[in-house]
């Protein structure tokens, strides 16, 4: 997948369409609000009986490179994909324009509860065009949970563990990218009978997500993003969760405008196209707001205290 290429006169003149007609950008959503579709996964982006979601170089990309983005839809947390949807040029724009990532393949999708919800898990597929925000279009924004603090996290760490496959790192032994955006905690183990409901792999018993979480490392960079305008921003129970997890890798945005600038800003950080002290300066050039842009330059301390790799 990914052989298109990015165009904002294409994401435009889509927006303009959309405008024109009285269409939402999450039109599955919207289907399933008023009634014209069936609750649950787009088939488009079912998990169920998927071999491999792959990230494969092509003429247009000869050199791609892999980036997931997955989206909490529970709760407070339906709203954020559409931040990412609305900012999406400006996303693309930092990669490929400030030279962070020339070739990304980017893969969206969407994490519920699998205990109790309709869509527990939804992936699209890696491309590097227009079909991202169509993927977007596909998600369905459930906006339930379970009513606690944990929602199925580690049966998308899962997915991504066992179902995708990258030209980035088996051709050229470089990580692909892994974000998870959300404010509550992953279950401890996956759940045998919940990989075989949702995803339809057969499997001996539950695996501890430590296991899982060393398994995914090894194949990408993986962060999870807390945004204020969540429920549980403030909850030091669940970031310290996240942290025995992934370490400096759990990242707070004080402002969730700024989504999509912090992905960008987190790889340009990570592959060396962009120094710690220009991030803010790099993001204003960009056309982001003072304000986005000093959150982002906030958020990305964890990244940057790393020094060069």
């Amino acid at each position: 997948m990914g052989s298109s290429r990015w165009s904002d006169d294409e994401y435009q003149e889509r927006a303009s369409v959309r405008k024109k007609s009285g269409k939402d950008a999450f039109e599955h959503n919207e289907d399933i609000r008023a009634g014209r579709a069936q609750s649950g996964v787009h088939q488009k982006m079912n998990p169920r009986g998927v071999i491999v979601r792959e990230s494969r170089d092509s003429e247009a990309h000869p050199d791609s490179h892999a980036v997931a983005v997955l989206f909490d839809v529970t709760g407070s947390m339906q709203s954020v994909p559409r931040v990412l949807q609305a900012n999406l040029p400006r996303l693309m724009n930092l990669l490929i324009d400030k030279g962070y990532l020339e070739h990304p393949q980017i893969m969206v999708g969407a994490i519920g509860d699998a205990t109790c919800d309709q869509a527990p898990l939804q992936i699209g597929q890696f491309e590097s065009g227009i079909e991202i925000e169509e993927d977007l279009g596909k998600l369905y924004l459930e906006g339930g949970g379970g009513g606690h603090i944990t929602e199925s996290y580690e049966l998308a760490m899962y997915f991504m563990a066992w179902h995708t496959a990258l030209d980035c790192y088996e051709k050229r032994g470089k990580k692909g990218y892994l974000f998870i955006i959300g404010d509550e905690a992953p279950y401890p183990n996956v759940k045998r009978k919940e990989i075989k409901a949702v995803i339809g792999d057969g499997i001996q018993g539950d695996i501890p997500l430590p296991d899982v979480i060393e398994k995914l490392r090894q194949r990408y960079e993986v962060y999870y993003i807390i945004p204020k305008m969540t429920h549980h921003w403030g909850n030091e129970e669940i970031r310290k969760r996240w942290v025995d997890l992934l370490g400096q890798n759990v990242l707070r945005l004080e402002d969730p405008a700024g989504i999509c600038e912090l992905i960008a800003s987190v790889i340009g950080l990570t592959e060396e196209k962009v120094d710690p002290d220009s991030v803010e300066s790099d993001l204003e050039a960009a056309g982001t707001s003072q304000s986005v842009a000093r959150a982002v330059r906030a958020s990305v301390v964890p990244v940057a205290s790393r020094g060069r790799r």
